[in-house]
């Protein structure tokens, strides 16, 4: 992996462990949003509830967007069912923008 950046606690941790096992990404980053809807819906009070991911590994190449997608949430696995109430995807091949 060339590039991993993330507001490191527990969930985030685990997030980035098991994306980078899952994936062997190139490129990594989960920005933990979870401040900005403090009294949302799914703010469970942990501070880690809300998260943004950029992820560029080559088990996208040749995938659609929503294939992608499910082999994020499928390397995340119960933690999107318990730990994490919202995540935005960002998942590209590389070389693609």
């Amino acid at each position: 992996m060339t590039e991993t950046t993330t507001t490191r606690g527990p969930v985030a941790a685990e997030m980035i462990r098991r994306l980078t096992e899952a994936l062997a990404p190139t490129l990594l980053k989960l920005d933990n949003q979870s401040d900005q809807h403090i009294g949302h819906a799914g703010h469970d009070g942990s501070g880690e509830s809300h998260f943004a991911l950029v992820v560029e590994s080559t088990a996208f190449a040749g995938r659609n967007r929503v294939q992608r997608q499910r082999l994020v949430y499928q390397a995340l696995g119960d933690l999107m069912r318990e730990k994490v109430h919202a995540l935005t995807i960002k998942a590209r091949a590389p070389g693609e923008e």
